[in-house]
Order: structure tokens, then sequence, then C-alpha cells
């Protein structure tokens, strides 16, 4: 344990130090000058301080106020060596947390003793904070845990939607990265551009309830098949609505949300603008390119280009135009992920 000594006279700083040698793994470590203590202090964790009251440079209630307004130093002990009849100065001391006194001339009983009390008190602080990090620690993991099987299912779940889907097996990888490739080039933060991550694969788990006839019919749907298949934005939101979870609010608002246009033409409620939650317009964006850029039964993929040039086209009617922008922003990073989660590797 580590005994900071601050005396401006030599002689009481050796008697100190040479005091202290008696008490069980202490370190004493000697200085006269009260400044450059408290230098010593900015860099270096003392378990104990012990100070002198009178010194030249500054006293021992201005070291005290100066010691605690060093960052983690505000738990540390501090004994205060003061005269006899310094009663105010102690009353003041206390006020501003020093913990102990000892007075002079110095008894070497009640130093030790006092000495050997504070140090106690530190390694139960040193113990509890160290019990405390690793709380907090198993609370991390169990949260990182817990997350990481949250998503899983998720995408366990979405892969079941996408079993009665003609579309391709790395769509969800691919709109999801796309996904959160705009939302750091909208500025958002890590957090959201991982939850938009997580959440953006379960945008057609609604789909699940759409019968086979309409799902899988190769051709164009008639008016009547297209009314039940919008059904699916609100039959997703309805599955994932209800919980307490912010990955599943967030994939319930891009269900519902995905096919909504900025101009209110789209489905199932006509939202309008910026009525429409952000994570939904920028689903909106990632789905449509990747539709547009893989194969399906009735369409060969589009050119990448092509593609941009579409979903520039609908900035404004159909997409939010800083949505636009900010997908188009970094093109070699959309090619990266095109490339990178095609079919074959995403099985």
């Amino acid at each position: 344990m580590n005994v900071l000594i601050v005396d401006d006279d030599l002689p009481n700083l050796r008697l100190f130090s040479h005091l202290l040698k008696a008490v069980p793994d202490v370190v004493s470590v000697e200085m006269q000058h009260p400044l450059d203590a408290l230098a010593w202090c900015g860099t270096h964790e003392p378990d104990l301080v012990l100070v002198d009251y009178r010194m030249p440079q500054m006293d021992g209630l201005q070291f005290l106020q100066g010691f605690r307004a060093l960052s983690g130093k505000a738990a540390v002990p501090v004994i205060m060596a003061t005269a006899e009849t310094d009663d105010d100065v102690r009353h003041t001391a206390l006020q501003m947390s020093a913990n102990d006194f000892i007075t002079k001339p110095v008894n070497k009983t009640e130093l030790r003793a006092r000495v050997t009390n504070m140090l106690a008190l530190r390694r139960a602080q040193l113990q509890l904070a160290s019990r405390a990090d690793w709380l907090a620690g198993e609370v991390r993991n169990a949260t990182r845990e817990i997350a990481l099987r949250e998503r899983e299912a998720i995408y366990r779940l979405s892969r079941a939607a996408e079993f009665r889907d003609p579309e391709t097996g790395g769509h969800l990888l691919r709109m999801a990265n796309y996904s959160r490739l705009l939302a750091a080039n909208l500025g958002l933060d890590s957090a959201e551009q991982d939850l938009i991550l997580a959440a953006a694969p379960m945008h057609d788990i609604g789909k699940v309830g759409i019968p086979d006839h309409i799902l899988l019919k190769p051709g164009r749907l008639d008016d009547e098949e297209m009314a039940i298949m919008r059904t699916h934005a609100q039959m997703g939101a309805d599955i994932l609505s209800g919980s307490t979870s912010p990955l599943l609010q967030a994939a319930a608002a891009i269900a519902q949300t995905h096919h909504e246009k900025v101009d209110g033409s789209g489905y199932p409620h006509g939202l309008r603008g910026e009525a429409i939650p952000l994570h939904g317009r920028i689903v909106a964006v990632a789905d449509v390119f990747d539709a547009l850029t893989s194969p399906r039964p009735y369409k060969p993929a589009w050119e990448l280009e092509r593609a941009a040039a579409l979903i520039r086209d609908g900035a404004g009617s159909h997409f939010d135009p800083a949505c636009v922008d900010a997908f188009l922003m970094n093109w070699d990073a959309v090619r990266q992920i095109h490339d990178q989660f095609q079919d074959h590797g995403a099985a």
C-alpha cells in the first residue's frame, strides 16, 4: 500500500517514514513540497495520504482541496497532522472530507494504529471496487449474450419467412448491410447502426401469413391478390409488436413502414414524409435497391447503376431524399456489400 507523506519539515518527514516501516505492506513516498505532491498524485495512486497542516507553500487544507479535485481521489483516505490547539482546523478539515487526524508531537503507537485502520478502509474500498467491476463485466457479458441470442432468433425467424418467398437467400444480408451503411452515412451512432442491421431482416416477416398461391405466383398479381399481398406489412408489425425489446420494437416499425412512400402513396397507412419512422425510410431504399439488383423468377437482376438511377429518380416521391443521398454517397461500399453477400456465400 502506497502512503504519501507530505511535510515541509525534513526531520518530521523522515520520522513519519521511519515509524511507518513497522506497518506491514507499506511503501512510503516522501515529499516536502505540497505542489510537487499534488503533481505526483495526478499520475500516481496513493492508498493513503498523511499531510501536515502547517506548510509554507500551501497549508494542509489547501492541499486537501486540490487533492480531492483530482480524478479518482475522492475516496482515498487522508490523515492530517495538526497541533493540539488546531480545533477549528480540524472542523474545517472534516467538512472538506479529511478522514482522520494525528496530533503533534506524534505518538508512534497512535500513528501506526491510525494508519493501519485507514489502510484497512482502503483495502475494503479497493475490494468493493474490484467486485463492482467484476459484476459490471458479468452483466455486460450476460447482456451481450442475450442480445446475440435475440439477434440469432430474429435472423432464423426471418429465414423461415424467406423459405416461403421467391426472394434469394442473400437478400436479408445485403439489404441489412445496405441499411447499416445508409444509417452510418446519415450520421447515426454505432449503436443505432447495429440496431438497424439486426432489425432490418425482419421487414418481410408478415409474408408468413400470405397464401402460397399469391406469395409464390410467378406472374403479375391482380388487384385483389395485390391487396392481400400488401397486408404483409401490417401483419409483420402485429407479429412483432408489444415487445419491450428495443430490437423487436425497431423491427416492428420497419415491418410496418418499409413500403410507405414519402409522398403518401405507399401502404399500409399512406404515411407522408417524416411521419414515416426513419428506420422505415432507410430500409425502403435498401430493400428496393436489392430487389432490383437481384434476380427473380419474373425478371433478371438489374445493373447496379440502373438501380441507383431509379432510386435517385424516386427521391421526394417514393424515397426520403436525405436517405437517397446518404445511400449513394459511398458507392464503393454499396458495391462491396453487393459482391460480398451473394447467394452462394450466404447459404
